[in-house]
């Protein structure tokens, strides 16, 4: 691609005729969730966190950005049309705890920045997706344990997905719980670079 795709709210889908067979509301086929690598995919990721982090949660101000960017690695949630990719839908980010700190123990990853777009978030499980590549990825890299600050209305999910929670804790005075992964369900993933391929469905009401 030769621009980088704006997280824009999702247009709704314009009325159909009534002898149009088409769908009423169109979700493109497929989700590649890889890590990031080209300089369109981590713009639509920052831009994204932005949207969710900032604008739409108020969790903070102008910018969601830390000291861990520099050192994290990030994966994305691309949407595809015609097996092309067009726009960042979600996103996360992981690191090795002793890349942040030195002092730390080797083998410790963490996961943060969780988003998903709002328009995407009851279709092709980006969230679950996101979080599998991110363990599974981490496990090819040597971890030994993975954790993550989850904010209490995502717990349920991590859950589902084979997370145990340690405890609750609260950050920027939102209440979390701090979960770590069961690595046995995550098998590693050494080409996070090409990542998973999820397939677009409709969530039913």
């Amino acid at each position: 691609m030769s621009a980088s795709p704006a997280v824009l709210p999702w247009p709704a889908p314009a009325a159909l005729p009534p002898w149009c067979e088409l769908p009423q509301a169109f979700v493109p086929a497929e989700f590649r969730i890889k890590r990031a690598v080209l300089p369109w995919e981590l713009d639509g990721a920052a831009r994204l966190r932005r949207a969710v982090f900032c604008a739409e949660q108020g969790v903070f101000v102008g910018d969601d950005r830390d000291a861990l960017d520099p050192i994290a690695q990030t994966l994305v949630a691309v949407a595809c049309w015609g097996g092309q990719p067009e726009q960042v839908v979600g996103t996360v980010r992981l690191h090795q705890a002793a890349d942040a700190d030195p002092q730390q123990e080797p083998g410790v990853w963490w996961g943060s920045r969780l988003a998903v777009h709002p328009a995407f978030r009851s279709v092709g499980r980006i969230g679950a997706t996101l979080i599998r590549l991110a363990v599974c990825s981490a496990h090819a890299q040597g971890a030994h344990s993975f954790f993550a600050h989850v904010q209490e209305a995502n717990v349920p999910l991590f859950e589902k997905l084979h997370w145990k929670s340690l405890g609750p804790r609260t950050l920027h005075g939102r209440p979390h719980r701090f979960m770590q992964a069961d690595l046995k369900a995550y098998p590693p993933c050494p080409r996070a670079e090409a990542g998973f391929v999820s397939a677009a469905f409709a969530r039913r009401a």
